[in-house]
């Protein structure tokens, strides 16, 4: 989104949708095996939900738009998401399928010993489809949020997807994430899939490590180039940070034409991670709002890191956002002192003094 289009008010109401499954989520009340622990912890997750919720907790106008069942799991995701403040009016009830349920180990996705247990095979999410939810609702904002969990989920779910990636008149910006979850998809080879969907995208988000396992492809450089289609693909790579690839127009008379790629890479602040759960949907949050307000490639790369901070710092999937006005600062912090940056349990509650301490 350009700083032009993010002033752009055709759609006054609503600034993101997004689009996807949320489970209610079981966390462990400690470390160890799913066999050993003996009681969880009741919260919610979803990638595209987790986006909402930060976004809106950022001070957005958002929707979440899904399926849950008319049971009491449903009841509970969509009041938990509204009380973030985002509009659940799209979501639709379904009297025959289940809300989808999950339980996950306090490890690291990528630990060895990392388990998760899906209970969400036939949940009412998974009926959605083209035409289910309408398009009009997925178009009611300036950006359609994604990602590529939702194709995994069932036939039905990945030609939605395929719809709403396949360039038309009059489309928002659609944003995707890639969201690689092996334990998704049949196959391992039918994630490639992710990435023709990837290219029908306008801003994509992919780290470096699922590309890797995914697609095969290695290196910010070559997954650029496995996506030349996007105008913005945002690569990230873990405490090392994130590069963006944002192509550059030239005007000639009354046409624009693709001139390269600005290319802009930001480190990550240190941070003493709590979880590291949930980090991925507070970066696209962050990357959204910053893009959504027209700030520079280098700001909205700095307010993913901070959004992603928030996420790390905190036991769940979703952490209180900085405020504005403190990740803007903090955003605006020279590239020596953003260096310096350290973020640790309750930094987004502390003093202006208290924030940024090595």
């Amino acid at each position: 989104m350009t700083a032009t289009a993010a002033t752009d008010d055709r759609h006054p109401g609503v600034e993101v949708v997004c689009l996807g499954e949320s489970m209610v989520t079981f966390l462990p009340a400690r470390p160890g095996r799913l066999a050993d622990v003996p009681s969880f912890d009741r919260t919610i997750g979803g990638a595209e939900s987790n986006v909402a919720c930060a976004l809106a907790a950022a001070g957005h106008r958002v929707r979440w738009i899904s399926r849950v069942g008319a049971d009491g799991f449903g009841d509970h995701l969509t009041e938990a998401i509204a009380a973030y403040g985002v509009d659940t009016s799209g979501v639709r009830r379904d009297q025959d399928r289940p809300t989808g349920i999950y339980f996950r180990t306090a490890t690291d996705r990528a630990d060895a010993a990392h388990e998760v247990a899906y209970y969400r095979a036939g949940s009412a999410a998974s009926a959605m489809a083209p035409g289910n939810p309408p398009r009009d609702d997925l178009w009611a904002g300036r950006v359609l949020h994604l990602s590529g969990i939702t194709p995994a989920l069932s036939d039905g779910c990945l030609a939605l997807t395929r719809e709403l990636t396949t360039r038309a008149p009059g489309r928002p910006l659609v944003s995707f994430d890639v969201n690689h979850r092996p334990g998704l998809w049949r196959r391992a080879s039918d994630a490639r899939v992710l990435l023709e969907l990837a290219r029908g995208a306008d801003l994509v988000l992919v780290g470096e490590d699922e590309a890797a396992e995914a697609w095969d492809v290695h290196g910010a450089d070559a997954i650029r180039a496995a996506l030349p289609e996007p105008a913005t693909v945002v690569v990230k790579r873990g405490a090392a940070g994130a590069t963006a690839y944002t192509r550059t127009q030239e005007s000639t008379g009354d046409r624009r034409t693709a001139a390269g790629d600005t290319v802009t890479s930001v480190p990550a602040p240190r941070v003493d991670v709590v979880a590291p759960v949930g980090a991925g949907d507070a970066f696209a949050a962050g990357f959204l709002s910053a893009t959504l307000r027209g700030l520079p490639t280098a700001a909205r790369l700095r307010h993913g890191h901070l959004m992603a901070a928030a996420a790390l710092t905190v036991p769940g999937d979703l952490g209180a956002p900085p405020s504005r006005a403190a990740a803007d600062r903090l955003a605006a912090l020279d590239d020596a002192d953003w260096g310096t940056l350290r973020l640790g349990p309750g930094w987004t509650a502390a003093t202006e003094t208290e924030v940024g301490s090595p």
